[in-house]
């Protein structure tokens, strides 16, 4: 599936480790974009990359790109189809899924890499 459309957001993200057991802090939610998973082993945090303390265990430096949407449920291959070019060109990613969209974090320094590799398979790429 080509043809696609993504936007690059502004701003840095980071991914934060917190404890299972421990609460949203209000840091988290601080920004424009912010994603709270709770699993049995983490509490993960994507949110802006200057909120998060020094003292959190965390990886700053990611930049997101937004799926164009919303996409109903039954569709397939929509993420598989940025992904595919983006593993072709080594570039790491860190994927988050909404009701209506995808969003793809790249690392800051990939993001040139990564939107070239988008745009070579057919891909429209724009910034926000």
């Amino acid at each position: 599936m080509s043809g696609l459309r993504l936007v690059v957001e502004p701003g840095e993200l980071a991914v934060a480790r917190l404890a299972p057991d421990a609460e949203v802090p209000t840091w988290a939610t601080a920004g424009t974009f912010t994603t709270v998973t709770r699993t049995p082993a983490e509490l993960s945090i994507v949110c802006a990359a200057d909120a998060v303390p020094g003292d959190v265990t965390a990886q700053a430096g990611w930049r997101v790109l937004r799926l164009e949407g919303p996409f109903a449920f039954e569709l397939t291959g929509i993420l598989a189809a940025v992904l595919t070019p983006l593993a072709a060109a080594q570039v790491p990613i860190f994927a988050l899924s909404t009701y209506d969209t995808d969003w793809v974090l790249i690392p800051g320094a990939r993001l040139g890499d990564a939107v070239a590799a988008l745009r070579a398979a057919g891909h429209a790429v724009t910034t926000a």
